[in-house]
């Protein structure tokens, strides 16, 4: 735990620099550069084909890095014939000021290798009213799709769509391949019939303050409770919260009062939030006007988590069928900066309820956690905390030192007794002797 507050005390730190509700500003001050999208550590680079001929291999548990203009590109798959779900999601990052259209978007396609496209494995996402980082998965369905379970080469295909008066420039691509092991027998394969559904009782405590990351990578660990953080125009901040398996999630984010440039005005998406699973598929979406002085969006309660949920047709709850990380990015409309003095950032509240009985997973192969799902006693810790990924990662290395360290010490210290207990034995032994 000493370790955890050291990060969390530097976190802290970084607050300040970055500013925090409550921090002054002078009057007028010029508006610096929002932060960009934090890639992912380690991200190898690839580049996408085309066409199928010579598409770069995409393995599980890795991530990729590639350039995405309008149009399609291919990458391949080389799948056992284990029973797993591989999902594949695409995160585009559009640059600063990007012109888009609400036709623009992103879809990401499985096929096999005669072209056919694997059922159910399409995903899609499109913008709203601001280009932000969007994300679309495609799946290979292992267990619930006889026809592409089986092992061997598949391709991954995609498209970015854009309009004619669009940006059309290259945006960087984010790539993550993540496998879900198949289940053994006796699992469910049929959507609930019914759930625990109605409105979040969001919780009205004191606000802590929780700075949100620049995207999935960096995003902040949140646990039930209120959280203050900041908003400028154009800017999306992003956190994660961890479901287990039966758990629900209730979640709401208010702006309050901006400093207004003029006495009256309002933006279409000037308050946006999105939830994303733990594969990075969008789980639900709402958006509301913002005026300048006040602005709430509630999302619907998810159901709780459930390995069933994906086979319904329903998709805010196909989407929360798996144990993990549940992504929030909350986005301030860059048209706010017209009537608002885009300099000063605009108080955040963001309020989160999880609910349910935590439930029993489903009796899978092997671990989840390899692939990046589940919730263990780490990512709980980590969302009390409020640890980032990476900040997560470097208290878990500094703790396996320490424990090293410790282990290293108490054998140095234990040959050292042992020696000084020979020396003082030897000793008293000499002196028996002598006095003989």
């Amino acid at each position: 735990m000493g370790r955890v507050r050291t990060t969390m005390g530097a976190a802290a730190l970084g607050l300040v620099v970055a500013g925090v509700p409550g921090v002054a500003r002078a009057a007028g001050a010029v508006p610096q550069p929002l932060p960009t999208y934090r890639a992912a550590d380690g991200a190898k680079p690839v580049e996408g084909k085309p066409s199928s001929a010579d598409a770069p291999e995409l393995v599980a548990g890795n991530v990729y890095a590639d350039k995405l203009g309008p149009g399609d590109r291919v990458y391949r798959l080389v799948l056992k014939p284990d029973q797993s779900n591989v999902y594949v999601s695409a995160v585009v990052r559009p640059g600063p000021g990007a012109k888009i259209s609400s036709g623009d978007g992103i879809e990401v396609e499985v096929m096999t290798t005669t072209g056919r496209s694997c059922p159910g494995s399409r995903g899609h996402a499109g913008f709203g009213y601001d280009a932000v980082p969007i994300s679309a998965v495609g799946v290979r369905w292992g267990v619930e799709d006889h026809d592409c379970a089986p092992g061997g080469v598949y391709y991954v295909k995609v498209t970015r769509t854009s309009a004619k008066g669009s940006d059309q420039g290259d945006w960087p691509l984010e790539l993550r391949v993540q496998r879900e092991p198949g289940r053994g027998p006796g699992g469910p394969t049929a959507a609930p019939s019914a759930w625990p559904s109605g409105a979040a009782t969001l919780p009205g405590t004191e606000a802590a303050v929780r700075s949100g990351g620049t995207g999935f990578n960096d995003a902040r660990a949140l646990s039930a409770g209120v959280w203050r953080d900041e908003l400028r125009p154009g800017q999306t901040r992003w956190y994660r919260v961890p479901l287990d398996w039966g758990r629900q999630l209730g979640l709401g984010a208010e702006l309050s009062a901006a400093t207004l440039t003029r006495s009256s005005g309002s933006a279409a998406g000037g308050l946006a939030v999105s939830l994303y699973s733990p594969y990075r598929g969008l789980v639900s979406y709402k958006d509301t006007f913002y005026d300048g002085k006040q602005a709430g969006v509630i999302l619907e309660k998810t159901p709780p988590v459930a390995y069933e949920n994906r086979f319904s047709s329903d998709k805010d709850v196909e989407h929360a069928s798996i144990a993990g990380w549940y992504y929030v990015a909350v986005t301030m409309g860059e048209k706010v900066a017209e009537f608002t003095e885009d300099a000063t950032p605009v108080p955040m509240t963001l309020r989160v309820d999880v609910t349910g009985t935590p439930g029993k997973a489903p009796a899978y192969k092997e671990a989840l956690a390899a692939g990046g799902f589940g919730v263990g006693a780490e990512d709980l810790a980590a969302a009390k905390e409020g640890l980032t990924a990476p900040e997560a990662a470097d208290a878990a290395g500094n703790a396996a030192v320490m424990r090293v360290v410790a282990v290293a010490g108490f054998g140095t210290g234990t040959v050292l007794l042992l020696v000084l207990g020979g020396w003082t034995l030897l000793g008293r032994r000499g002196r028996g002797a002598t006095s003989a």
